[in-house]
């Protein structure tokens, strides 16, 4: 259901985005990067998390590690990851699949600033075998999504 539903999305809102699959795993960064050959950095990974009673989606660059004590101050609350079950059940996506395109019910969506570095990204499209690229800037856009800058950012 996943695949179909980022499929459906870019289908209406940015036809000319193509959602690409890949026969090996891209679940984790290093995957990600070597099946859609780009640097680990490019990887546009979605962080799941519970702050409080919200559930926010943050995307950062794959080398990049979110700073607690970052989130805590734009947040306000300290963040705490979805478990495995929660994040299929809340975003419709599976662990390795997540993305903030397609899903089951609208969630707050943040962009980190570490996605800035690059001119294109490659963010996960709901399976652990399929991605898209796209610019930052217009993922943010397509996701109505904020910048924020919560992440550790590592060249």
């Amino acid at each position: 259901m996943s695949l179909e539903s980022v499929r459906a999305f870019f289908a209406e809102k940015a036809s000319d985005i193509t959602v690409i699959e890949s026969p090996i795993s891209s679940a984790t960064v290093t995957l990600a990067a070597e099946a859609y050959g780009v640097e680990p950095g490019r990887i546009a990974k979605t962080l799941s998390l519970r702050i409080g009673e919200r559930v926010i989606l943050i995307v950062a660059a794959g080398t990049s590690r979110m700073d607690n004590k970052k989130v805590k101050a734009q947040f306000g609350g300290k963040p705490k990851m979805l478990g495995l079950e929660e994040v299929a059940d809340i975003t419709g996506h599976e662990v390795g699949g997540v993305c903030p395109f397609g899903l089951k019910a609208p969630l707050p969506v943040y962009c980190d600033v570490s996605l800035k570095a690059f001119d294109v990204v490659v963010p996960a499209a709901g399976s652990t075998h399929s991605a898209v690229r796209i610019t930052p800037e217009r993922m943010a856009e397509l996701t109505a999504a904020e910048w924020v800058d919560v992440c550790e950012h590592k060249p």
